[in-house]
């Protein structure tokens, strides 16, 4: 596209392909296109400093945020914008978060795969060679909790990598690092080669796991935030049912199938990287480092400048960014370690507690235990080893599926109404897999397992979404990287003393006490602490929910509870359609209206 046509799509309209949209954009301009260009040129633009203030200007629909992407554009073709070898542009805008979101989200196959590759490969590793490793059953406890061990290291390396690298960068370091880890695992000829060759791996799934959600919540419009961090779970649970497709595919291959099976993910990680080569860096990481005309760049590319919530949301990122950046500037202990600000500043520390919390009662529910022994379990109720493999789908499949709705209802439902109503589904479950214990039949026992396995599983492929989506958003931006870091090592750390004692727990404890006593009651408390502490953020910019956690925590809970109680007493009523359906908050069409038709004071 040449310059002077870039130019003239600032000034002019297509009458024909955009009536609708102009129409409503001219409504809401309080100047002429001619009266911004004007004052852009004058210098007489006031300058904003407050978020709040950034917010009630976009809410009313004012002309600064025109006049800011007016005074962008013409420095942008003042000095040129030259297109590199990877710098990838649509006609639509919206082509691009779709390809983005594509490729950032195959981090979650890669680490859903290698959740569940090692399950088909634990059946083989305990065997003596040259079928297997000949590793003991603590052995091979290490090597299974070893990858979310190596992922609390990456969580470590999180925060300076996002900060000095960016985004984009620390996911293609996790895509070298899953490459280098997938290769030692299909070459490993000895106990401490596949122990590194996990933590290695582990390496990459940290970084990535933390990096891929913020990326996304960074670049995608507020409307699909929700929905499209989503995804990322959904590729998780994707590529752990291909995992157990694979492992059943080469299970009856000797000797060396747990080779083939550990070392498929070497094709995954390798398209993720290509196609991360082409993808740009976030524009509010751009913005956090000072780059104002290469975030807008960015911005340009992937979300468009023509229509009125682009602009605004740009308009508001900016002045945002600019007043965090002030902050910390003139706080000496904020720029020395902005870790500190955790502890001092109400605001963060809701937000470090508020996360972290919900991304224990996503672990320590027993996920990946389970789905780490997945085969294993299968042998417990009866099933060989052949069948034990093709069983785990069953689990995986049902996770895969429990996923969907997320994806296409959360932002409609809310964060909060999807926890409260996905815990006790799989709660449910857990209850089921625990009775099904002491059923005296094998047809019993295993009917039963089944039922609460699905269930289990189906309910928490839902519920898994939050802990993606909720740590990505909460944080404010120059803090993202450092919040994202304790909650990346926090998920994998719990991941690690999850799977690595789940032998151990399990015969202390019989397997009804782990799954129905242990899981089962995290669950209730957790689903008692989401009814009182947990506000709503869907439909709401980041910087939106920034002010949400201004607000003293005591506010949330009288709201929460004054919610609760009037939902009870529609569900007492059997006011089902209410609770369920008609009960939600309509989404708001554009940022320029106020959330819940209020402006911002």
């Amino acid at each position: 596209m040449s310059t002077e046509k870039d130019s003239k799509t600032l000034t002019e309209t297509n009458a024909k392909d955009h009536h609708h949209e102009n129409a409503a954009y001219d409504e809401r301009r309080r100047m002429s296109v001619r009266e911004i260009q004007d004052a852009v040129r004058s210098g007489s633009v006031p300058t904003i400093h407050s978020q709040k203030e950034a917010l009630k200007i976009a809410h009313q629909g004012g002309w600064e945020a025109d006049a800011l992407i007016e005074q962008l554009e013409q420095e942008r073709l003042a000095k040129g914008d030259k297109k590199g070898w990877f710098d990838l542009e649509f006609k639509n805008p919206k082509h691009f978060t779709w390809l983005l979101v594509a490729f950032a989200s195959m981090g979650g196959l890669l680490s859903g795969l290698d959740q569940s590759l090692i399950s088909g490969a634990n059946l083989f590793l305990p065997k003596e060679s040259p079928i297997g490793l000949g590793l003991t059953a603590r052995e091979n406890s290490l090597v299974n909790s070893a990858m979310p061990l190596g992922a609390v290291g990456g969580a470590i390396l999180l925060a300076p990598s996002n900060e000095f690298f960016g985004r984009r960068w620390s996911i293609l370091i996790s895509c070298i690092l899953y490459t280098i880890g997938g290769a030692l695992e299909a070459g490993a000829i000895s106990y401490g080669m596949m122990v590194a060759a996990r933590v290695i791996l582990g390496l990459g799934v940290g970084l990535e796991g933390g990096t891929v959600p913020v990326y996304v919540a960074e670049t995608v419009e507020r409307r699909l935030r929700g929905n499209m961090v989503s995804l990322y779970q959904f590729n998780i649970a994707l590529g752990e049912v291909l995992g157990y497709a694979v492992a059943a595919m080469f299970v009856g291959v000797q000797p060396g199938n747990w080779r083939i099976i550990l070392g498929s993910s070497l094709v995954f990680s390798t398209i993720m990287g290509i196609g991360m080569l082409y993808m740009p860096e976030s524009p509010r990481f751009l913005m956090h480092k000072g780059r104002v005309l290469d975030a807008y760049k960015v911005w340009r590319r992937i979300r468009g400048t023509r229509d009125i919530e682009s602009r605004e949301e740009f308009f508001v990122m900016k002045v945002s960014t600019e007043e965090e950046e002030a902050e910390v500037a003139a706080g000496a202990s904020s720029r020395a370690a902005p870790w500190l600000d955790f502890f001092t500043k109400p605001r963060a520390r809701r937000a470090i507690i508020y996360a972290n919390i919900m991304i224990f009662l996503g672990q320590f529910t027993g996920i990946n235990a389970i789905m780490y022994y997945m085969s294993v379990l299968m042998q417990q109720i009866g099933f060989n080893d052949l069948d034990a493999n093709y069983m785990s789908l069953v689990g995986g499949g049902s996770l895969l599926i429990g996923t969907i709705p997320a994806i296409f209802l959360m932002e409609t439902c809310g964060r909060r109404f999807w926890a409260i109503a996905m815990l006790p589904g799989f709660f449910i479950g857990l209850v089921l897999v625990g009775i099904s214990y002491h059923i005296n039949t094998l047809q019993g026992t295993q009917g039963l397992y089944f039922t609460g396995l699905i269930l289990y599983e189906v309910f928490f492929g839902s519920y898994a979404c939050l802990t993606w989506v909720i740590p990505a958003e909460v944080y404010p931006t120059y803090l993202r990287s450092y919040g994202m870091t304790t909650s990346d090592g926090w998920l994998f750390l719990s991941s690690f003393i999850v799977t690595y004692n789940f032998t151990g727990m399990q015969k202390a404890m019989t397997p009804t006490g782990l799954t129905l006593g242990f899981y089962g009651g995290i669950a209730v408390v957790g689903w008692f602490y989401q009814i009182l502490f947990m506000p709503e953020t869907k439909d709401k910019t980041l910087e939106e929910i920034d002010l949400i956690f201004q607000r003293p925590t005591m506010d949330i809970v009288r709201e929460n509870i004054a919610s609760s109680m009037e939902t009870t007493k529609d569900l007492c009523a059997f006011r089902w359609h209410k609770v369920f359906i008609s009960g939600h908050k309509a989404r708001r069409p554009s940022i320029v209206d106020a959330p819940e038709g209020k402006t911002v004071a």
